[in-house]
């Protein structure tokens, strides 16, 4: 059955991880096109500040402080949005965390915290809104994966593992909605490297403090095509052109792909600083001194925009596939060189 999807100033709109980063910048850009919002994070104080901030621009918002690992909290944000709204129409799992450094020298008790927030908050997220919205008119349920939801990176393999049991989640649940002929829209949006506060947020075992390899895009790269996806029914969104190349290389070239991260990420993923002593992170707890901040401030380039995401989620398939192409040229050259 064809799903239909409303426009965002008829829209009310579940956001995790609301105070920082992706979605942060979300829920602003959300707000100014009109949407009604429930927003999530752990930190109180923070969705306080920004809720004032929205409803003094005239937005209709509620807060919920809820940890997505945890499924009570979950419950509680389906059960505020339906008590105040009457509906939930868009649902974006978004909140998640990273840590930097070798598998075998990661505590365990931090490998188990990443995916009870990445792949468990995801599910619980999910679930919540599949049981709030499949009789209540349907929506889109838009889940935040990564370009590392179909190719491993050293140096981050939990997060990587974690990204790619998203995807997995992602598409069997998207299966089952349609087998049964649920009104609702599954996507998967897969962000490349983004300027947000995600290194300084991620606990790090390296020596120097964690950086992004390039390409690096904008937040509202991102947002922007979570927002077209809350309007438009869409299978997968690729925020960043580099996001899209990483995958096609994984799927074609899987080894030449394997010559390139070991030739290129275990230095580009560490800064020229070293770690500071008493590094606070947002592991286990938010770090009040980084909220409510969309970008972290790269010295490294940031791209504005991507030609690659906003060809690909508005033009024709035959100019998708076009712009594909140069992509999978892109990977194909950055690749070549490593197959030794």
């Amino acid at each position: 059955m064809a799903i239909r999807l409303r426009k965002l100033h008829d829209q009310v709109m579940v956001i995790t991880g609301a105070t920082s980063g992706i979605g942060l910048t979300t829920a602003r850009m959300a707000a100014a096109r009109g949407a009604r919002l429930v927003l999530a994070a752990r930190s109180k104080d923070a969705l306080d500040e920004l809720a004032s901030e929205l409803r003094s621009k005239g937005v209709m918002v509620e807060t919920v402080a809820a940890d997505v690992g945890d499924i009570a909290d979950v419950e509680k944000i389906g059960e505020k949005a339906i008590a105040r709204f009457g509906r939930i129409d868009t649902w974006v799992n978004n909140a998640g965390i990273s840590v930097f450094g070798r598998l075998e020298e990661v505590k365990p008790e931090d490998h188990h915290r990443l995916f009870q927030t990445n792949f468990w908050g995801t599910v619980n997220g999910s679930l919540e809104a599949v049981r709030r919205m499949k009789h209540r008119g349907g929506g889109a349920i838009i889940n935040v994966g990564s370009e590392v939801s179909e190719r491993a990176i050293p140096m981050q393999g939990m997060y990587a593992a974690s990204k790619h049991a998203v995807k997995g989640f992602t598409d069997a649940l998207r299966m089952e909605l349609e087998k049964e002929g649920a009104p609702l829209a599954v996507t998967l949006v897969r962000p490349a490297a983004i300027d947000t506060m995600f290194a300084v947020h991620a606990r790090n075992y390296m020596e120097k403090e964690p950086a992004l390899p390039p390409p690096i895009y904008a937040p509202e790269v991102v947002a922007d095509a979570i927002l077209y996806c809350a309007e438009h029914p869409k299978r997968d969104a690729y925020a960043g052109g580099g996001s899209k190349m990483i995958a096609t290389g994984a799927k074609l070239m899987p080894r030449l792909m394997d010559h390139f991260m070991n030739a290129t990420m275990f230095r580009q993923q560490k800064s020229d600083l070293p770690t500071a002593p008493n590094r606070r992170d947002a592991l286990y707890k938010p770090d009040p001194s980084t909220e409510l901040r969309q970008r972290e401030g790269m010295a490294r380039t940031v791209h504005e925009r991507s030609v690659y995401t906003s060809t690909s989620l508005r033009a024709s398939p035959l100019t998708t596939a076009l712009v594909g192409g140069g992509a999978l040229l892109a990977a194909f050259s950055l690749s070549r060189r490593f197959a030794r």
